[in-house]
């Protein structure tokens, strides 16, 4: 999946406005112009679509976070250069303070079946030995499943 569909099938869920987009990235210490945010919304096939850097959705899921659970004591955490399926799955749990047994219930409002130890295996730190990436299918089924159940 790209950066692009992750922020589009995000605020078709939950139905956010460009201002509030806007204020998320704000949120995370970043100022954004509404024409950028329509670019990165746009289609992959319209002229005038840019592609959303990685960088820049780590800052949208940081501001995310901030909105949803508030801002943290002390300094902010640096967005991350390098976002992989596995990154943004950890930043929409801590955003949406999902335990282990809701991510499994959206897995399975989607339609797909996730155990519980296939679930801490995409949640693990790259370095551990028990670590899976999160593939593009199993990313999309989870969006899936929260538009189903917020939608």
């Amino acid at each position: 999946m790209t950066n692009n569909d992750v922020l589009r099938r995000l605020r078709y869920t939950f139905g956010y406005t460009d201002s509030k987009m806007i204020s998320f990235f704000k949120s995370a210490g970043v100022e954004v112009t509404r024409a950028e945010v329509s670019d990165w919304l746009k289609a992959d096939e319209d002229e005038s679509f840019v592609e959303l850097e990685d960088k820049m959705l780590a800052v949208f899921l940081n501001g995310l976070i901030v909105d949803k659970r508030g801002k943290k004591e002390g300094s902010q955490p640096e967005p991350e250069t390098f976002l992989n399926n596995n990154d943004v799955l950890k930043k929409l749990k801590i955003a949406f303070e999902l335990k282990s047994e809701d991510i499994i219930e959206l897995y399975q409002i989607a339609g797909k079946q996730v155990s519980k130890h296939e679930l801490s295996a995409f949640l693990r730190r790259p370095t551990q030995p028990q670590y899976r990436e999160l593939m593009d299918q199993y990313l999309r089924n989870f969006l899936y499943g929260l538009q189903l159940k917020y939608k």
